[in-house]
């Protein structure tokens, strides 16, 4: 895997930090429900200093913490509003309720949920969505899909976008960039693909381009495919062996977080044909640090991406090919590409995260 936290674990840890530097959430009575024993616990996993007037209620329970814990704490301690990061919703909330949806995922790959789990996340993402006051999705994608899934009220939905981590900048140390590379089995050029190894992710189409490549260049750049093993990760395995392509496509099942930047760094483009995504992490990191990037036309995607990457269809295999091998021989078109990304990048700050979120809380109280 790519990190220790989850996708909505990430996003709620940095808009957290973002929001406890931010003036106006610093000086406001905020109480931080946590499902973990002790305060002293919360405060030794946070990675900043809390402000003054927050509060920590740890407040553990083993099973369905949001809706049976949480929701007795809203009825026995009922505060004047709550935010909820990450879809859920307790049954018992105050009034004023804002919620963060993420994606409906599960709608557009029930095979990668257990049927329960699928049918917890239909009701209880739809209930959210339609008992909050207010609802901020991730991407226009994620509102779209709300208000045709759910018939959520597009005028209840505020659309605001993750940040970029600090630590995604380019990596110009040569000796470190190298080391990186070869620390995960892979030399220049190389291109890579960081996510979760899973059908949606897209990635046989990547396996079908870089046959397509062997067949056309004496070098082709080596593709490297970074995260942790996911749903039917045994057959993509598979579909690289049976094509003999061992020695061009290389798998990091875990990547240390610290070493991502360098790994982008290094490679000569980050392909991304996901067919579906709430936000698309990956692109903005990898334009953050200066990584041309080739990106699916799907969901989400081109919100985040703009018109600094390249966009190909997510089901055309030669097309992907063709512009592997085009940017490998242009280094002119590399270099504006990753002009056009730091640029990009830029927009997408935790500050103008934490600012906008905080601005639909204060509406929603």
């Amino acid at each position: 895997m790519l990190a220790r936290r989850t996708g909505t674990e990430h996003y709620s840890a940095s808009l957290l930090r973002a929001l406890s530097v931010l003036p106006e959430a610093r000086e406001y009575p905020i109480a931080l429900y946590v499902n973990l024993k002790s305060e002293k616990e919360v405060r030794e996993r946070l990675e900043f200093d809390l402000p003054p007037s927050w509060q920590v209620r740890a407040i553990a329970f083993p099973r369905l913490w949001t809706h049976a814990r949480l929701s007795w704490e809203m009825m026995n301690r009922p505060p004047g509003g709550l935010f909820v990061p990450s879809h859920v919703v307790p049954l018992w909330h105050p009034h004023r309720t804002v919620v963060t949806v993420h994606d409906l995922g599960y709608i557009y790959y029930p095979q990668a949920h257990t049927r329960l789990s699928r049918l917890y996340l239909h009701l209880s993402t739809r209930f959210s969505a339609r008992a909050a006051r207010r609802v901020i999705a991730i991407s226009q994608a994620t509102k779209r899909d709300l208000v045709k899934h759910y018939k959520v009220p597009a005028r209840k939905i505020r659309v605001i976008y993750h940040g970029r981590d600090p630590i995604f900048v380019p990596v110009t140390d040569e000796r470190k960039v190298k080391e990186t590379a070869a620390k995960y089995g892979v030399e220049q050029p190389y291109c890579i693909h960081v996510g979760t190894l899973q059908p949606r992710k897209n990635l046989g189409l990547l396996v079908d381009a870089w046959e397509r490549l062997r067949a056309r260049m004496e070098r082709p750049p080596q593709l490297l495919l970074a995260g942790r093993r996911g749903w039917l990760y045994d057959s993509l395995i598979d579909e690289v062996k049976a094509k003999g392509l061992g020695n061009l496509v290389k798998f990091a099942d875990y990547v240390e977080r610290d070493d991502l930047p360098a790994l982008y760094s290094s490679a000569m483009a980050l392909t991304f044909p996901s067919l579906y995504e709430g936000f698309g992490l990956p692109p903005l990191e990898a334009m953050s640090c200066g990584t041309p990037v080739i990106a699916s036309t799907a969901s989400s995607i081109p919100e985040v991406v703009g018109d600094a990457a390249i966009m190909l269809d997510p089901h055309d295999a030669s097309a992907w090919a063709d512009m592997v091998h085009l940017l490998s021989g242009d280094k002119t078109l590399r270099e504006a590409l990753s002009r056009k990304g730091l640029a990009r990048a830029a927009h997408f700050t935790w500050e103008r995260c934490a600012r906008e979120t905080w601005g639909v809380i204060t509406q929603g109280l």
